[in-house]
Formats: structure tokens, sequence, C-alpha cells
């Protein structure tokens, strides 16, 4: 399975539910690979992955080899899964992006290698059992290519005035991509994040995304000072507050989206013998 977190619009949190949907997956005991194919490079800060550091520039375990690859200038028989490096946390590895994306982008779409990304999912596939992408806030090469070679796409929506256009323009183009390169692609829902219940138009708008018959998914994303503290530390909520109600939250999300019954994930930890887990569990109930 394959996932895509996109939205043209910047600051819904893109990285941030890539980074801890793919924790959780990784928790829950599925081999999870995180793709960031964004040049800011903030999954991967966030996985404990500079891009900026000089390690990083000296290697080439990073998503731009994939392109680099594709294109001829590597010489060696390389596959993808040896670009991808292992994180902190078990059962979860990344692909990082690169500051060289950037630099590369027009020669990759001159070239019309708009295909090679999903070439190199296919064979990632192999090795895991999730696989979720994080993507740039516009509709460019990098998002096309992912679009191209996902099986679902969330989109998160951050209740604001502005977001709700460009929703529509977002699903607009990748209805016109589906059409024209991957028949298969489907909307599994979009991410209500940075929800304020307290706020009237929050509410107003979820409710005219509901009414307009948009595949809102149940379960919200708060907004909570915890999520900066989570990119600082460089630990997914999941590793640093487990039973706090943002992750909690996020865990009602991945069982909404994976068709687990609700307290699945915590229920995993009782039968484990965590004992504290029975408390979180009934915290989520």
């Amino acid at each position: 399975m394959k996932r895509v977190i996109f939205n043209q619009k910047g600051g819904v949190g893109k990285s941030s539910i890539a980074c801890n949907l793919a924790a959780i997956s990784a928790e829950m005991g599925y081999s999870t690979l995180l793709v960031d194919l964004d040049v800011q490079g903030n999954s991967s800060m966030y996985l404990g992955y500079d891009i900026h550091s000089d390690e990083a520039r000296k290697v080439d375990t990073n998503v731009a080899s994939i392109f680099r690859q594709k294109r001829g200038l590597l010489t060696n028989k390389l596959t993808p899964q040896d670009y991808v490096v292992d994180t902190a946390y078990d059962n979860l590895a990344l692909l990082p992006s690169s500051i060289e994306l950037e630099r590369m982008e027009r020669d990759l779409e001159s070239r019309y290698k708009i295909y090679q990304l999903r070439k190199a999912l296919e064979k990632l596939e192999q090795y895991y059992d999730r696989i979720y992408i994080d993507t740039a806030p516009n509709f460019n090469f990098y998002s096309k290519s992912a679009l191209i070679g996902t099986d679902t796409v969330l989109i998160p929506f951050d209740c604001d005035s502005f977001s709700k256009q460009a929703l529509y323009n977002l699903i607009d183009n990748m209805m016109e991509l589906k059409e024209d390169h991957n028949e298969n692609l489907r909307i599994e829902g979009v991410i209500i994040n940075q929800f304020n219940a307290q706020a009237s138009l929050p509410a107003k708008l979820v409710a005219e995304l509901r009414a307009e018959e948009m595949p809102v998914l149940d379960c919200y994303i708060g907004s909570s000072v915890k999520m900066k503290e989570s990119h600082y530390q460089q630990k997914p909520l999941v590793h640093m507050a487990r039973s706090h109600k943002l992750t909690q939250q996020f865990i009602s999300l991945f069982e909404q989206i994976e068709n687990l019954a609700p307290g699945s994930f915590f229920q995993q930890d009782i039968d484990r013998g965590d004992a504290e887990a029975k408390t979180e569990l009934a915290a989520a109930e």
C-alpha cells in the first residue's frame, strides 16, 4: 500500500501527518517506508536526517539518487532499496530528500521521466508493507510523479477559507492526472488538521465539505504545542508523548484509514503486556 500526503497549499501539516502516520504504522508492526520528495526535507529532518549536513551531501542515500540512476548517470547496479536509510525506530525506514531535487527537476521534466518514481516504488513494495510519500506544496514534477506512482492520496485540510478553494483546484488537477496517467488513483480522504473545536469557522467549513460530499475522514487532528516539541526533538508523537490527546487523534486516524477497530493500537500494547496501555485505551475510547 502506497499513500501520498499532498496538498498544493503550504502550511497544512503534510510532513507532520506523513511522519506521524508512518511512525504509528511501524509501531503497529508494518514494515514502513517514508519517502521525502519535498526539497525542504522537513520529513527527513523530523525523522533525524539532516539533508543539509556535510555527511548527507557526501552520500548517495537519498531520493535524488533514484532519479540520477534512471538518467543513466550512475554506472553501478544499485536498486532503490540501496538508497534507503534506517531511522531510530523499529520497522521505520526513510528515503531522504535532497537539495539536488530542485536543480534536477527541469532536466527530468524535459526528458519526460515522470514514470520513473513509479517504477522505483514498485520495487520498494517488495520490502515494505506501507509506503508514505511526503510531497512539496505545489503541483510540480515530483508531486505528479508521486501521484502517478501511488495507490491513494490523503489530503490535509487546515480549516482556512482559502483552503477550501485550494482543495477544489487540487482535486481537479488530480482527476486530470488520474485520467491521463494513473487510472487507479484514489482519494482516500480529506484529513481535517489543526482543528479548533471552540471556533465556529472550522466546524462551518467542515460541514460545507461534507454537504458537498467531500470524502472527509471522521478523525480530526487538533492543534497543540506538542507538535512543535515533537519537531524540535525529532521524535514522532507516538514515541514522544504516547498518551497525549494529539497522539491519540493520530492513532484514531490511522485506525480509520487502515479499517482497524477503534482501540486496536492500544489493544496491541495490552496483548504484549503493556499495563499502561490499558489506561491509554480507556482514554482513547
